[in-house]
């Protein structure tokens, strides 16, 4: 193991110089053509097949060495966020309202790093794939890569991800087994009703009181349709109509974050909004139109690799740095991959907890280049254990 971060460790400033240059040049969903472009060149270079266009910017590198039959799959997300940086970094983002928010050019960059190293000493017997993904804040550019045919052209055995978090003690690893972060559903829902003036209220359906009381009624899903044993959020983060104050509005917006950690949950929420919105829209006369925009299910992590990515780590940093993850609420379209192969981990890295840190989505965050070593290395130490001669 030693030998391992030893390795990387000569390594550091080029892989940290790289990633400031990914965090300057940012590209959201679907756009990273530019990282892409140097993710295949470096790939490439160092040795492994490349194959390109999976989910439009998405890239795969293929190792094979030795002959066995095993496959090991590790996946790195790309793509920035539609934010304007505030972290006042010397590297900040050289695009106007694109930032790298939640340090997926530091995954990628520490993807690229144990990829250099194993492509250099090539201690495995086995095939290893790098999935480079596109667009994870849409919360489908995973799904899309599966939908491409990903596991069908690179059947993995085993898969894995990591994310960086602040909040966390700096290079301790957090693992957990079965569901680890919630399930993502974005929902619409339209008020039809009918405009009239606004003195005379009577003869129109008036879609903003509609979508008020589809509101309040939405919040007894969580509290009256969901046992409270399990973790649940509707949220509804904007309600558009109308613009003059002497108008009944005809038409209402509603946008909606729906949340969960079991997924036969979710499905109960996703009926109850479809039931609660129609039934409350048609005591008033209206009419409604839901329109499910995207979803992510939840995460679940495998047993028995949850257990094997564990005890790496603890071989390679030690117990006392190895931990539980908590739950969380939010969500991660790595989900995609893993509920397409179970037979994965997705863990977190600490990217430190001092008073003051800015956490990921945050115009202040900035990733922590003190991460890519230990990660990096830690990528390298599972392949060679999973790939083991």
């Amino acid at each position: 193991m030693n030998a391992i971060i030893d390795t990387i460790k000569k390594t550091e400033s080029e892989f940290i110089d790289l990633r400031r240059k990914l965090h300057q040049n940012p590209e959201l969903g679907f756009e990273e053509v530019e990282t892409s472009n140097i993710v295949a060149e470096k790939l490439t270079q160092w040795g492994y097949e490349v194959n390109r266009g999976l989910a439009k910017t998405g890239v795969v590198g293929t190792l094979k060495v030795g002959t066995s039959d095993r496959v090991i799959g590790i996946r790195a997300d790309m793509d920035a966020l539609p934010i304007v940086e505030a972290s006042g970094k010397p590297w900040s983002s050289k695009v106007e309202g694109k930032f790298h928010g939640c340090g997926h050019d530091g995954h990628t960059t520490i993807l690229l790093s144990a990829a250099k190293y194993l492509a250099e000493t090539r201690q495995f017997d086995g095939t290893l794939h790098l999935f480079f993904q596109p667009a994870e804040e849409l919360l489908y550019g995973g799904k899309v890569m599966v939908d491409d045919g990903l596991f069908k052209k690179f059947p993995c055995d085993a898969i894995f991800g990591m994310h960086n978090m602040p909040g966390m003690k700096a290079g301790h690893f957090y693992f957990r087994a079965g569901p680890m972060m919630a399930s993502s559903d974005t929902i619409h829902i339209e008020i039809i009703g009918k405009g009239a003036h606004g003195a005379m209220p009577e003869r129109g359906i008036d879609a903003t009181v509609v979508a008020c009381h589809i509101g309040t009624a939405l919040q007894t899903i969580v509290s009256r349709n969901v046992t409270p044993l399990e973790a649940a959020v509707v949220t509804i983060g904007c309600i558009q109509s109308g613009d003059a104050p002497n108008v009944v509005n005809a038409s209402a917006l509603m946008k909606l974050s729906v949340r969960a950690l079991n997924n036969d949950v979710r499905q109960l929420m996703l009926k109850r909004i479809t039931d609660i919105a129609t039934a409350q829209a048609h005591g008033f006369g209206a009419e409604v139109k839901i329109t499910h925009v995207n979803g992510s299910p939840v995460l679940v992590n495998g047993e028995e690799m949850t257990a094997f990515a564990r005890s790496v780590a603890e071989g390679f940093v030690g117990s006392e740095k190895v931990h539980e993850s908590p739950l969380f609420m939010g969500s991660e379209d790595f989900a995609f991959m893993l509920e397409a192969n179970p037979n994965g981990s997705y863990m977190l890295i600490g990217a430190g907890d001092e008073p003051g840190f800015a956490n990921v989505h945050n115009p202040a965050y900035d990733f922590n280049d003190d991460c890519i070593v230990p990660a990096a290395s830690y990528w390298a130490a599972l392949t060679e254990q999973y790939l083991k001669k």
